[in-house]
């Protein structure tokens, strides 16, 4: 009688292994297996129960998502973010590490957005990357909006024309805004935003349920901080010494996430920063090692509740983040 009811003897414990070895080495079927051993097809079904259930059989789940998913609840954790995702690195250099965290950031808002949705948005390659990869036959009743003024130049800083192609692939409606995004003085800036609609688009902005937003480098000569504001590109020694260390909303923010003392931050036609922090869900998309401190600053500001990003780069933002790192930096 083909039963295995019998205390797990030496005899059974061996029967039982050489099943085992059978199902999940030599990948037999279950009936194939019964007919080798003349077990019954239900005796072998037991057999690989109890072998599971009495330890016999340690399952090992060999992934390249399986870091990714430790980093996202590291970076979770350090970071005091509500949603993390990573995407994990590629071979092919950053072009292509962007291209993959611009699909994951695409599948992201996917699983987000919902009819009635305002998502306001800023340029950056980051968040091109993303409007770029982004695919659905689903229409969305969503608005899009600018978040800050336009640069024309790039399509990647020219927030008009990311917004739109954003809303033409959701099924939503697009706003414009038609004002640069730093003005010659604070003074025009205020009369800038006292324009009906800038004021307006900004407003809606304020009131989005979603905020998309890219990360700037100040270090990188490719940072596209310098392509918003090329007044400065050959002036990068008074932006550092300025104690900058990231860009967000084309705000330069210093190490912990604080305004930097830069005179250009008062001439942004932009939300502000506070303005950002009490949005609903906020995200960055941002891959790349010259990512790696601006992402730090901008969540010690607490500014953010999500991030994509790729898997060095969520390495490296969760080293800088780790209280030992502060402890080294303070001495």
């Amino acid at each position: 009688m083909d039963t295995i009811s019998e205390p797990l003897s030496f005899t059974l414990a061996r029967q039982i292994y050489r099943v085992l070895v059978m199902y999940y080495l030599d990948g037999k079927k279950q009936s194939e297996i019964a007919e080798h051993t003349q077990l019954s097809v239900a005796t072998v079904n037991r057999m690989i129960r109890q072998g599971r259930d009495t330890g016999m059989v340690e399952i090992t789940i060999r992934s390249p998502f399986l870091s990714a998913h430790q980093l996202e609840r590291d970076l979770a954790r350090i970071g005091g973010l509500r949603d993390v995702v990573v995407a994990p690195n590629v071979t092919g250099g950053d072009d292509a590490d962007l291209h993959v965290v611009g699909a994951a950031a695409a599948d992201f808002l996917l699983s987000r957005v919902k009819d009635g949705d305002t998502i306001a948005l800023t340029g950056g390659k980051g968040v091109s990357a993303m409007v770029e990869a982004l695919s659905t036959s689903r229409r969305f009743r969503v608005d899009v909006v600018p978040a800050l003024g336009c640069v024309q130049g790039q399509h990647y800083t020219d927030v008009n024309h990311v917004a739109s192609e954003l809303a033409a692939k959701l099924g939503g409606k697009a706003y414009q805004i038609h004002a640069p995004l730093f003005a010659d003085t604070p003074a025009q800036r205020q009369m800038l935003m006292e324009i009906s609609q800038v004021h307006q688009v900004l407003q809606q902005a304020r009131e989005a349920d979603i905020a998309i937003v890219g990360l700037g480098s100040i270090h990188a000569s490719s940072s596209s901080y310098y392509d918003l504001n090329p007044s400065v590109r050959h002036a990068q020694a008074s932006v550092e010494s300025s104690g900058a260390r990231s860009e967000v909303l084309a705000h330069l923010l210093d190490a912990q996430g604080r305004p930097a003392c830069f005179a250009d931050n008062q001439r942004l036609v932009s939300l502000t920063l506070e303005e950002l922090r009490h949005i609903p869900f906020s995200f960055a998309v941002a891959a790349g090692s010259d990512k790696i401190e601006p992402a730090s600053s901008v969540l010690r500001g607490g500014y953010l509740k999500g991030i994509v990003t790729d898997e060095s780069t969520a390495a490296g933002i969760i080293e800088l983040l780790s209280p030992e790192h502060q402890q080294e930096a303070a001495c």
